[in-house]
């Protein structure tokens, strides 16, 4: 047997029924025993014994077969070393009162991971934790193939995620996946890794986050100076672009309208001085001539 198996056992409110019955059987054979009654058997006949006997001992032997499942949540069955099957329907039922019966829940269980610290691909250190919610799904493989199902989760995870973090640098600026820029993509193999890696356990990876992701704090004042010089260029690059259109766009309207006629060394002066007012991070102050006062 290497998979779960459903057992059918039988209602427990029917079985409780016959047990209410032998106890009754009990009672009146007890009666029978005590009292005097006249034209009946001696007290103490072998037939009221025998009465008394089998139904205490049916009675006792009943009653630890009673057990109750509740919604998402199953029982195994053992007998005598031996797997009998798994009961997942929720009620009142009965069973052989010779079979063990381990307790195996079936909700969606979350596993909120430790932050690790790890090199990326390109070997830079960083910290990432993930949240993985998982169920059972097989109940046989959960309590025989592996010692501790839970425990089994959290380091095959924790593996998992060591793995997945290695397999990607930090950030990428060409189209390489990376584990910033990327977070559906690293789910999914995250997800895969963790699929099959718990399976063994008979666990089901019903989603797997990224629920942390930074550099480690021996790097992060470096890398934090290594983005914000990145944004400025990107920044710069997409001024200077827009300046150099304004400037033509002006000396364009400027010439076909004829307002002004620009020598080269004129349009040069102008260009420059428009670059120098778009390009600026600061305001600039406007200088007027006003010619020279002769006496």
């Amino acid at each position: 047997m290497t998979q779960e198996r459903h057992l059918r056992p039988l209602s427990g409110w029917l079985v409780l029924i016959v047990e209410l019955g032998l106890w009754g059987c009990f009672a009146y054979a007890v009666r029978l025993l005590t009292v005097d009654q006249v034209g009946s058997a001696p007290n103490g006949s072998p037939p009221h014994l025998i009465l008394l006997g089998v139904s205490v001992v049916l009675a006792f032997l009943l009653m630890p077969g009673f057990f109750i499942v509740n919604p998402n949540t199953s029982r195994v069955m053992v007998l005598f070393g031996r797997y009998a099957g798994t009961v997942r329907g929720d009620g009142f039922w009965w069973s052989n009162p010779f079979f063990t019966k381990t307790v195996v829940s079936l909700r969606a269980q979350t596993l909120n991971g430790d932050r690790l610290k790890v090199n990326d691909k390109v070997g830079n250190p960083v910290e990432i934790a993930a949240v993985i919610i998982w169920q059972v799904n097989d109940t046989f493989k959960a309590c025989f193939d592996v010692e501790d199902c839970i425990q089994f989760v959290a380091i095959q995870s924790e593996t998992a995620l060591r793995h997945c973090a290695s397999s990607y640098p930090y950030d990428a600026d060409d189209d390489q996946i990376s584990l910033m820029r990327n977070t559906d993509e690293i789910a999914e193999h995250l997800l895969s890794e963790l699929q099959e890696r718990l399976a063994r356990a008979g666990v089901t990876v019903l989603e797997a986050r990224l629920s942390h992701l930074a550099y480690a704090q021996e790097i992060a004042g470096v890398m934090l100076r290594k983005q914000q010089a990145a944004a400025i260029i990107s920044a710069r690059q997409r001024i200077v672009d827009g300046a150099v259109g304004m400037v033509e766009l002006a000396l364009q309207h400027l010439s076909e309208r004829k307002i002004v006629e620009f020598d080269p060394d004129r349009k040069a002066a102008m260009v420059s001085n428009l670059m120098v007012v778009l390009c600026s991070e600061s305001a600039v102050q406007p200088m007027l001539n006003a010619g020279n006062l002769t006496p």
